[in-house]
């Protein structure tokens, strides 16, 4: 046996447990599903390549992954056209993985699906593609994937791992699996509950966002220090957790409203993407109200955005708010160009977007900079004497020093 795992699917929910897997000693072999974004930079893979962590391609390279003992499916699943969530590159994983699966091996859902998938979904195609029986030759369970990239207080070890199987021994199979990795194991009753599980916590997420987003728009209204609001409430030891407002949301958590899946739909959350999505659209107009306030219009003003990320300190730009936020200002005219330490190019609508070499170069010299992520490298406090107008959107500069979201 090569390995005593294997992770289908080698993404921003893969890459993390693959590294967490090799880090407590388990063999483990990597699978891709399909182009997908890297959440390690490359020198922590190089780490994982020097211990063991192989990635097998080739015409040989899919029976692999039927000689593990733990088969873990992290595969994307990005917003389909139809709304819901796109089980394309599960369903491939699925499918590669029954024509070579063995019996008595473990097979756990990571990616982020409706509740019902697990059985619905996963458990037909590993059953017709093995001719096994889910349950009886083979464990089966779901567990959310609690990866959150750059958080360096919150890893695999000190998250507790939440398991629903198909029956009381796959849930014990999939805990024995984690317990090697993990400091805490909760059993759900069931994959449903455990996908719901996921589903809450996603959403939880995004409603709070959206409500700490509005509140932005309204303090604006209202000449209220939304930022001084947010330290004084956050003092609440209980019945409050404080969110930040921002230029909109990105990443690979993508809110699911159930709209037409289910007898009710969560309308809060259907709601809170509407707001969520009229973020980069406010920042605009923030922007050009803020120019047109210093005499400038915002045809042919130069915008300088800083951190181009969905995230701080990371390269992924998946679903970034920065985008639409580029393409609205380039329709307005205004000369557009970015600085991120993280993104050595960059284009938005199939044009490339000029970089700044020199950030405080750039900023001295572009009529208005828009602060989108605050990467750690940045200083803030040189930013706001140097730029001549800065927007932070991240409640990052020092008060006074910058006009904020």
């Amino acid at each position: 046996m090569p390995a005593d795992l294997a992770v289908i699917g080698l993404g921003p929910y893969g890459l993390p447990l693959a590294q967490a897997a090799v880090a407590a000693g388990i063999p483990t072999l990597g699978y891709r599903t399909g182009p997908e974004a890297d959440p390690l930079t490359p020198a922590e893979v190089r780490r994982m390549l020097a211990t063991g962590f192989r990635t097998p391609t080739g015409p040989t390279g899919p029976a692999e992954l039927g000689r593990v003992r733990t088969a873990v499916i992290c595969a994307p699943t990005p917003p389909g056209a139809d709304g819901g969530l796109d089980l394309t590159q599960v369903e491939a994983a699925a499918r590669t993985l029954a024509a070579h699966m063995r019996p008595h091996t473990t097979v756990i859902l990571e990616s982020p699906v409706r509740p019902g998938t697990t059985e619905d979904f996963l458990r037909p195609l590993l059953e017709q593609g093995s001719g096994l029986r889910a349950g009886r030759d083979f464990h089966l369970a779901y567990s959310p994937s609690r990866v959150d990239p750059g958080n360096r207080d919150f890893t695999p070890a000190n998250t507790p791992k939440v398991i629903g199987g198909l029956t009381p021994a796959c849930t014990e199979s999939a805990a024995a699996f984690y317990s090697r990795l993990t400091d805490k194991v909760v059993r759900a009753r069931g994959p449903r509950e455990a996908e719901t599980v996921q589903l809450l916590e996603t959403n939880f997420r995004h409603v709070n966002i959206a409500l700490v987003n509005e509140m932005a728009v309204l303090c604006d209204d209202l000449g209220v220090d939304l930022w001084d609001v947010l330290r004084c409430a956050e003092t609440k030891p209980f019945g409050f957790q404080a969110f930040r407002p921002g230029p909109g949301v990105g990443g690979h958590s993508v809110a699911q409203d159930l709209t037409g899946r289910a007898p009710h739909s969560l309308r809060m959350v259907e709601l809170a993407q509407q707001v969520n999505s009229q973020m980069p659209r406010y920042v605009v107009q923030r922007a050009a109200a803020l120019l047109n306030e210093h005499g400038k219009s915002a045809r042919g003003a130069r915008v300088l955005l800083l951190g181009v990320t969905y995230k701080a300190d990371l390269a992924d730009q998946q679903a970034t708010p920065a985008e639409e936020i580029a393409t609205r200002l380039m329709s307005m005219g205004a000369a557009v160009s970015y600085h991120d330490p993280h993104i050595p190019s960059w284009n938005v609508a199939d044009r490339p977007v000029p970089r700044a070499d020199s950030l405080y170069e750039a900023a001295a010299d572009a009529d208005l900079t828009i602060l989108l992520q605050q990467h750690r490298t940045y200083d803030l406090q040189g930013l706001s004497v140097k730029a001549q107008l800065l927007l932070d959107t991240r409640g990052a500069t020092p008060t006074g020093a910058a006009h904020r979201l």
